[in-house]
């Protein structure tokens, strides 16, 4: 019985050795497998007689793990002695035969020892570590990489700073510019005051000039350079014997007039419409000529006063003497298209009706337009006949604008069209070019139609003509 009793006692202690066996095993291998630096110690207690091992048998926990015996293993299986540490990545087995624990390095955790001494550390002076040197060794590392990360960000702000400036720099700097932004109404004062001072050259008074007619293309604008006194200075420069003078005041008045009444009606009020009625039909360089034109033509459209006055003070034959002289054949086209505007205007004031609104107009610009008597004017002058030489023009848009004028003046001038033998040879052969002309529009899939809608022109004139 004592025999089987020791035999059973014996059975026990191998299979508790052998569970302590793993359960090292794996913990070393865990703890390797995270921190292969790191020295995990497991140790067994272990009685004098078999029968006290299921009472006595502990593992070793208490204090640090720096306070025990490290055990230098190597390839070889060697017997672990009682109180010793297990450095990570150790194999630990239990002899059958002997009773002794026994233990080594697998092959992965040789290559961190040699001669005895774990290799790579930096703890050189013990070969395993204790708590406080690895809670210094974390905080080193924090510490160096905070340092890293403010370097990091000193050099992106040094880099900021090189590239661009603060607020205060960027004030300080405007302040010393003494930058002044003008608005518009004082940089026209200061031009007009410019344009004003008798010392001013011809040269600065031109400058002037030009700088106000870019602006006086806005509405505000040009009725501010009326309410400021400017248009008497624009009307001086008119009158000026300079020709440099002349035209940029004709361009500032043809820009402050276009599609502006309150100034049309002031610069009718200071006689500007006789001023350039007498500049067209003196003597004067054609550029002067060609602003003056365009100063006239902003004055007339939608303004049935100023048409009546200008038919009054002679403007239609000044234009058919303009239109006859060979050098102004430039302004030919410029003057068809002038009167073709102010017929029309006055059609389609006749055809619109009155206006719903309460407080329309409509009659008294009906009965203005009524006083514009300019188709019969046109027929007596000769213009049914001095129109269709724009046909002879190779330019396709001089064309559109006297076959538009033909069929405006149609009412007057049928009877001389038709006994015009010329016209209808030159209206014939337009049509035949236009008709291919309109064939290859077709052909190439453009979508404006210009050459057809020539063609229809045509067309029209030729159907009533005939």
């Amino acid at each position: 019985m004592a025999a089987d009793r020791r035999e059973l006692l014996l059975g026990r202690w191998t299979v508790v050795t052998l569970l302590l066996s793993v359960l090292c095993s794996h913990l070393v291998v865990a703890t390797s497998e995270k921190l292969p630096r790191t020295l995990s110690a497991l140790s067994v207690v272990e009685g004098s007689e078999p029968s006290d091992v299921d009472e006595e048998a502990e593992v070793d926990d208490e204090g640090d793990p720096e306070d025990l015996e490290v055990f230098q293993p190597t390839h070889r299986w060697q017997t672990l002695r009682p109180g010793q540490a297990v450095p990570a990545g150790s194999h630990v087995r239990l002899n059958l035969q002997t009773g002794q624990r026994e233990v080594k390095l697998d092959e992965e955790a040789l290559k961190y020892w040699r001669n005895g001494k774990r290799q790579g550390m930096a703890n050189t002076r013990s070969s395993s570590f204790t708590a406080q040197e690895l809670k210094e060794a974390l905080k080193k590392f924090k510490e160096e990489g905070t340092e890293q990360m403010d370097e990091e960000r000193q050099k992106e702000e040094a880099d900021l700073r090189s590239r661009f400036r603060s607020l205060d720099e960027l004030k300080k700097d405007m302040a010393q510019l003494d930058m002044l932004v003008e608005t518009d109404f004082q940089v026209m004062s200061r031009l007009m005051a410019q344009l004003n001072r008798s010392s001013a050259t011809v040269e600065e008074k031109v400058s002037a000039l030009l700088d106000l007619e870019y602006l006086v293309h806005q509405v505000d604008n040009a009725q501010d350079l009326v309410s400021m006194g400017g248009m008497k200075l624009v009307m001086d420069a008119l009158n000026s014997t300079d020709v440099r003078l002349q035209e940029s005041a004709a361009f500032v008045l043809g820009s402050a007039l276009s599609g502006n009444p309150r100034v049309q009606v002031e610069a009718v009020e200071g006689g500007a419409l006789q001023k350039l009625i007498t500049l067209l039909a003196t003597d004067r360089p054609l550029s002067v000529k060609k602003k003056v034109l365009f100063a006239v033509s902003s004055l007339l459209r939608n303004f049935p006063f100023a048409q009546s006055r200008f038919l009054k003070l002679g403007g239609v034959q000044v234009l058919g003497d303009l239109f006859r002289f060979p050098a102004g054949a430039l302004l030919r086209v410029r003057i068809v298209t002038l009167l073709y505007d102010m017929l029309v205007e006055k059609e389609l004031i006749s055809e619109a009706g009155p206006d719903p609104l309460p407080d329309s107009s409509y009659q008294e610009r009906l009965r203005q337009y009524a006083q514009v008597s300019l188709l019969p004017l046109l027929a007596e002058q000769g213009w049914c006949r001095l129109v269709p030489e724009l046909l002879a023009s190779p330019e396709h848009d001089w064309r559109e604008k006297a076959l538009r004028t033909l069929l405006a003046m149609m009412p007057r001038c049928r009877a001389t069209y038709q006994m015009d033998p010329q016209l209808g040879h030159a209206l014939g052969a337009l049509q035949q070019q236009y008709r291919e002309l309109a064939l290859g529009e077709q052909d190439l899939g453009e979508d404006d139609r210009y050459f057809g809608e020539i063609l229809e022109l045509l067309d029209t004139v030729l159907l009533k003509v005939r």
